[in-house]
């Protein structure tokens, strides 16, 4: 059983030029992550590119990962697919290589949206498997909003103990909140009122391209200590604002790249930043410079 308490990093996949992943780069984001302190790590999260991953690019980065953290924070590995059977294929490799938690989307794509469908779906997966398992709401991706009375149902499963509440509605989020599981916030925007509301800590993309700040969000809040975490929350929410109403992982992936975490390169179909959303992303993380 795992805590996922605190800073959880939706880490990036870096990328060459060529569209490979850099192992190397990865081996030395970890480290630099790690430094930051954070709780924890996701790999192959969304802003990881996880769609454009390959089963078997995945497993690597999981192996690769876990070997190097070396227990010095949690590991979440993201198993999601279409396929029910590579689901659990996925999620019982990242269990077998050490991972702490599995991240898993609900059915999306023309899979089962009533509620009884998606418990199945989660129930299946939670039976194969014997570490953690954080389901994801993000409706605006996949059609599917999950419920408050679903994660608590499913919230009674050997194994699942988190949502990951990316939708950015407040008002479920706190209706999570009210349930037997246990909730990481997952909008950006929402970050600190999340953490002030009792969410249990935040798997945020936003954090590869400031770890410390992240960081220190979070301590200063579960110290109390208010005023000086709204200070840094307004030098953090302009690039928020930018990054979650641009095209997300290249700005994510930008914003890291210029300053020191990456290569800031994506994989096809997603493609770079233009010339405006470059300058309006700079013009955004202004403040975190001062």
């Amino acid at each position: 059983m795992s805590d996922l308490k605190g800073i959880n990093l939706a880490m990036q996949t870096p990328f060459d030029e060529d569209g490979a992943i850099d192992f190397a780069i990865f081996e030395e984001l970890i480290e630099k992550y790690l430094a930051a302190g954070v709780h924890g790590l996701v790999l192959g999260s969304g802003t990881g590119q996880h769609p454009y991953l390959t089963e078997s690019e995945c497993n690597r980065l999981y192996e690769v990962g876990v070997k190097l953290v070396a227990g010095r924070c949690n590991v979440i590995c993201q198993s999601s697919a279409l396929n029910v059977e590579e689901v659990v294929r996925r999620s019982r490799q990242a269990e077998s290589v050490g991972a702490n938690a599995l991240m898993v989307l609900p059915p999306y794509f023309e899979g089962p949206s009533d509620e009884h469908g998606i418990f199945s779906f989660y129930e299946e997966i939670d039976a194969a498997v014997g570490i953690d398992i954080v389901g994801y709401n993000i409706p605006q991706a996949t059609g599917i909003s999950v419920s408050a009375a679903l994660f608590d149902r499913l919230s009674g499963l050997k194994n699942f103990r988190y949502i990951k509440d990316s939708a950015g509605d407040f008002t479920v989020h706190q209706e999570f909140l009210r349930t037997r599981g246990a909730v990481l916030n997952g909008c950006d925007t929402t970050t600190l009122y999340a953490l002030l509301a009792g969410a249990r800590g935040v798997i945020w993309g936003a954090a590869n391209y400031m770890p410390y700040e992240a960081v220190r969000l979070y301590e200063l809040v579960t110290a109390r200590q208010y005023d000086e975490a709204f200070q840094l929350w307004q030098r953090m929410l302009p690039s928020l604002l930018f990054i979650w109403r641009g095209p997300y992982t290249p700005s994510v992936l930008r914003a890291a790249q210029l300053r020191g975490f990456g290569t800031g390169n994506v994989r096809k179909p997603l493609r770079r930043l233009s010339s405006e959303q470059e300058a309006a992303l700079r013009h955004s993380l202004g403040p975190l410079l001062g």
